[in-house]
């Protein structure tokens, strides 16, 4: 559970974590996969039972990524490997605690994916700043992965009915 300490101990100079005057945690989550705008999951970032997010903007990682299309579900993978692949686009949202925590539950942290939290360009904003700027996110990437993963195509983007062929197939199915 992130607690007001956690986001003062996160939160610097564009840091990731933020306290609102009113004492309430608020983060900057950069999401890349099927939690954006018009993907499979966008759903849970707009139910208000599992908190607050709020879009911010467009954003792409500083650092190049591998973005990979891999498993069962053919689910998006942003392999923690800094320096390979390409500066992934994505979306930036405003998020509370309790999303904050959902999200991690979603995205099964910390077995599946870790959330960290790395630098983000900001491509298209919604509030003050605007491009150019960067701005700490957290993101879901991973650090455990099938070695074949690694001789996969790289991706700067993910639609889950882009031109790869890979259709997202929901944990459900």
């Amino acid at each position: 559970m992130v607690t007001a300490e956690d986001a003062d101990r996160d939160a610097g100079p564009g840091g990731a974590a933020v306290r609102s005057s009113v004492c309430s945690y608020m983060a900057h989550i950069f999401v890349y996969g099927t939690l954006k705008r018009g993907q499979p999951n966008h759903k849970v970032m707009l139910d208000k039972s599992h908190g607050s997010a709020a879009f911010q903007g467009q954003g792409c990682t500083v650092e190049s990524f591998p973005l990979v299309i891999a498993g069962e579900h053919n689910i998006p993978w942003l392999l923690h490997l800094p320096g390979k692949g390409h500066c992934v686009a994505g979306e930036i949202y405003k998020v509370d605690e309790q999303m904050l925590r959902f999200l991690d539950d979603f995205e099964g942290c910390p077995n599946m994916y870790q959330r960290t939290a790395l630098q983000v360009r900001v491509l298209e904003w919604e509030g003050a700043g605007g491009p150019g700027d960067h701005l700490q996110c957290f993101v879901y990437s991973t650090a455990t992965y099938a070695p074949e993963w690694l001789h996969l195509p790289y991706h700067k983007s993910y639609d889950s009915e882009g031109p790869h062929g890979l259709r997202y197939n929901p944990r459900e199915n």
